[in-house]
């Protein structure tokens, strides 16, 4: 299983950096310095928004690690689990200055919704994952209320392995992610508790 690696910014910003960066520099030798102020800050926060630090996934081989840097809004019962019966749902709004990349709840294989792998020249649904794990459980993430159009995008493919806290995707402007767990979970997160993408635990999954 070969780890995505990233820098300090996720990939798909750097080309936005650059050009930025480039424009500060060239307005300043240019034009002057106060005249660079602008492009300046504009670097600054595209930086911010791009920012994907790396971050100290904790030993627990059935812990659930959040995918996102963000705020728990709600705990709640799913009818529809992600094994195709009832279970628990975990609702994070993302900081939209948190990190940029989503990262994986567990350790596991990318299948599709009722948990049949396919190809993995097929990518998964740009809108979040279901995994399953060695153990043979089931575990969903998915993506809501994204803005600007910008919808979220995985770059994991059906039948692909990835590592618990490893890098799933980008979020882009995505403003909400849900983990849905099966019924036999511990939640171990309530309403108002903020979480790291790929650090914070959020629950532990049954043993089988």
């Amino acid at each position: 299983m070969k780890a995505r690696r990233e820098f300090i910014v996720a990939s798909e910003g750097i080309p936005f950096l650059l050009l930025i960066a480039a424009l500060t520099a060239a307005s300043a030798y240019y034009v002057g310095l106060r005249y660079a102020i602008v492009p300046f800050v504009v670097l600054v926060f595209l930086a911010l928004l791009f920012r994907d630090p790396t971050r100290v996934v904790p030993a627990a081989p059935l812990g659930v690690v959040s995918p996102v840097d963000g705020t728990v809004t709600e705990v709640s019962e799913n009818a529809d689990g992600p094994g195709g019966g009832a279970g628990h749902c975990i609702c994070i709004r993302v900081n939209s200055l948190g990190t940029y990349t989503a990262r994986s709840p567990v350790e596991g294989k990318v299948m599709e919704r009722h948990g049949g792998a396919v190809s993995e020249s097929t990518a998964a649904s740009p809108r979040g994952l279901y995994l399953q794990t060695d153990e043979g459980v089931d575990v969903a993430l998915h993506f809501r209320g994204h803005r600007l159009g910008l919808v979220p995008r995985t770059f994991l493919r059906f039948g692909e392995r990835v590592g618990q806290g490893e890098r799933c995707g980008w979020l882009r402007l995505t403003k909400f992610a849900d983990v849905q767990l099966p019924p036999t979970s511990r939640v171990l997160v309530r309403a108002g508790e903020k979480v790291m993408a790929g650090s914070s635990l959020i629950a532990r999954l049954p043993h089988r």
